[in-house]
């Protein structure tokens, strides 16, 4: 069993949640080391969604605009998009799980800073993204 002192929960101060024809989301973050491992999003319906990244990260998204909350609240999956630098590190599937509380166990650190991608507007392009929105606190 995995002490939960080992578990980060890093806060992403700036992430921006897209929506394509079909209703797909896609949510930008910044890229985190290694793979992702069984990733999940739990999203509270209000304004908090949490990305379990593996179990030893946990991603902090606070802010979630609040046209984006009832979209993401019916979506099943969304695609998590990991930016470094100016490179889009790596895309995943997760699976959202809507719940009434976020628990927050862990160590918390600083917000990661905020590296825009040039490669970002080829995702937007083929993913066929019709709304964006911008969530979290400004830069």
């Amino acid at each position: 069993m995995e002490n939960q002192y080992y578990t980060l929960m890093e806060k992403q101060d700036f992430f921006q949640v897209i929506e394509n024809k079909y209703g797909e989301l896609a949510i930008f973050i910044d890229a985190r080391d290694g793979e992702p491992v069984e990733p999940v999003l739990e999203f509270d319906g209000k304004s908090t969604a949490l990305l379990r990244r593996d179990s030893r990260r946990s991603i902090i998204m606070d802010g979630v605009d609040e046209e984006t909350r009832g979209v993401l609240a019916e979506s099943e999956v969304v695609m998590i998009i990991e930016l470094k630098g100016e490179v889009v590190e790596r895309v995943y599937a997760v699976p959202v799980e809507n719940v009434e509380d976020i628990v927050f166990n862990g160590r918390r650190t600083r917000a990661d800073e905020l590296f825009r991608a040039k490669s970002k507007e080829e995702v937007l392009k083929s993913f066929g993204a019709i709304k964006v929105w911008s969530n979290g606190t400004e830069k």
